[in-house]
């Protein structure tokens, strides 16, 4: 059966000799996303968790905020087409986020550790995982894509249908951690974000200014808290 998201490639392995080989290798699927009969964006995604990543990727940019705000979602031929309500209130875009979440230290490495178990990863190596996770225990979504700010997207999107409190949610993902990837947590109200990687200095300051954890170099036994500590216990 063919996969939406694998495909075996032939090629040339140089090592002392040339051999020909064979393995699969992830498909970059364009996306083209349309909203109310207009042209909005263009994506290069991992064809998985697409109307998730769609709602996502309107929720972090504060295009919707509520399920009330989605009149038709549909995805054919690798074509979004979203109908938002035409009463949909303009909405902003969070400045800080005001939460009481405090996650164990133990947990944290638990999140990260469930997001480094992909398989698709384990066999292209050519992937970044998120995670989204209620109370920093519960896994609400762990999902894959070409980019960690598509993945991170996709989380989001999903707990965005399963109407989580935000407020309440921790987010893993891997690679650096620059200020995009703060951006979506903050305009979603996610407290917290882990990573395996590191932040970048502007995403530090946005971090401080917006009250979000940032957890980075997440590896053994041991973690570096960048912004607000006090969250991690």
């Amino acid at each position: 059966m063919e996969s939406k998201i694998l495909k075996k490639v032939d090629f040339i392995l140089a090592n002392c000799e040339f051999l020909r080989a064979s393995e699969r290798i992830v498909k970059e699927t364009t996306l083209t996303i349309n909203v109310n009969g207009k042209h909005f964006a263009i994506a290069m995604i991992l064809a998985t968790l697409e109307k998730e990543f769609v709602i996502g990727n309107l929720y972090t940019q504060g295009i919707i905020q509520s399920a009330a705000d989605i009149t038709s979602l549909t995805v054919k031929n690798n074509i979004a087409e979203v109908t938002l309500s035409e009463n949909k209130p303009r909405s902003e875009k969070q400045q800080t986020i005001a939460s009481g979440l405090k996650v164990r230290h133990e947990d944290v490495f638990k999140c990260v550790r469930a997001i480094l178990k992909s398989e698709v990863f384990t066999e292209t190596e050519a992937v970044h995982s998120a995670g989204l996770f209620f109370d920093g225990k519960d896994a609400v979504c762990i999902a894959e894509d070409l980019g960690r700010h598509n993945a991170l997207d996709k989380v989001i999107g999903r707990g965005f249908l399963q109407g989580i409190d935000f407020s309440r949610a921790l987010a893993s993902s891997t690679g650096r951690q620059p200020s995009e990837m703060i951006y979506k947590c903050l305009h979603a109200g996610i407290p917290i974000i882990a990573t395996k990687g590191v932040p970048t200095t502007l995403a530090i300051e946005i971090a401080e200014k917006a009250g979000i954890t940032i957890a980075g170099l997440v590896r053994g036994n041991a973690m570096t808290v960048y912004s607000h500590p006090e969250r991690i216990v």
